[in-house]
């Protein structure tokens, strides 16, 4: 079995979490490819890493690995969608002991999730991206996204206006601080603390929710992902944040944007004792009396 490992060179803490990694994919009989700059920043930390092929882009990931490891959070895992793109590389998530809604391996389940792999005890779990288009470069190849695209105001204090449409048909003008278009993956991410619905990851939809808005009769909406939403937007500041998972620009009332949902799905991997239901429960005290 052959695995590519994927990591943020940022974060010492996790060194430990990444030794226990390889130290159980060497145990299994394992191969890996170690994304180059966290290769890097493991051989400055750990001063018994073996030598290990390494890969830097999709190219040089397409074809060599049967699953990629994320270590790190939920954030990191969201890095990985560019090295996979369509290649189909189911992704495995490696908690460092935070939410973790798609991170849900840590050290102590790592021997049972390898063991698992190997034997094929486990599902895919196909989840959707967007895609976004614009007028105006933006993101440049890094257009895609897991979770969410959010036009946001910068720089003052004022509301924005978000014109937004539906396969060109006019849905409504948002007067708020910004609005989140979210995959179902993203339901649970920054649309739900802004109060958008939580929403199943199979059940093919878009989640339109608003940023704090100004008439309190406009409330978040689901739609087909089928549609393709246009943006505009205007306000008093000529500038704007364009934010697409964990990346961000700068835009202006120049662009126009419009998302849409991508060709191609992410697979991550879910093992038996593993389902979005169960997650939630877990992650946010679903069930439990909070009497006691």
């Amino acid at each position: 079995m052959r695995v590519a490992i994927y990591g943020r060179p940022v974060n010492t803490n996790q060194v430990e979490l990444a030794e226990s990694v390889f130290k159980v994919l060497s145990e299994a009989g394992c191969s890996c490819l170690v994304h180059e700059p966290y290769f890097h920043f493991l051989k400055t930390n750990l001063k018994h890493l073996k030598e290990h092929e390494v890969f830097l882009t999709h190219e040089d990931l397409k074809d060599k690995a049967d699953f990629l490891f994320s270590i790190g959070g939920d954030g990191t895992l969201l890095d990985t969608i560019f090295l996979v793109k369509d290649a189909g590389i189911p992704v495995v998530g490696v908690n460092a002991g935070r939410l973790g809604f798609l991170s849900g391996i840590t050290r102590e389940t790592m021997m049972e999730a390898v063991n698992s792999l190997k034997q094929g005890h486990f599902s895919l779990d196909a989840r959707s991206l967007i895609r976004l288009e614009s007028n105006h470069p933006l993101f440049e190849r890094q257009n895609i996204a897991l979770n969410e695209f959010t036009i946001h105001k910068k720089e003052t204090s004022s509301m924005i206006t978000i014109h937004t449409y539906l396969n060109g048909e006019y849905l409504n003008s948002y007067w708020a601080d910004g609005i989140i278009i979210s995959t179902p993956t993203g339901s649970t991410g920054y649309s739900l603390s802004c109060g958008g619905p939580i929403v199943v990851p199979q059940s093919e939809n878009l989640v339109i929710t608003p940023i704090a808005p100004h008439n309190l009769n406009v409330r978040p909406i689901i739609v087909s992902d089928k549609n393709v939403i246009s943006l505009e937007v205007e306000g008093r500041s000529q500038h704007f944040m364009a934010t697409l998972d964990s990346r961000s620009e700068t835009i202006d009332s120049t662009y126009q944007v419009a998302i849409r949902k991508e060709s191609y799905s992410i697979n991550l991997i879910r093992f038996s004792n593993e389902n979005f239901l169960r997650t939630l429960r877990s992650k946010l005290n679903w069930g439990l009396d909070s009497r006691n």
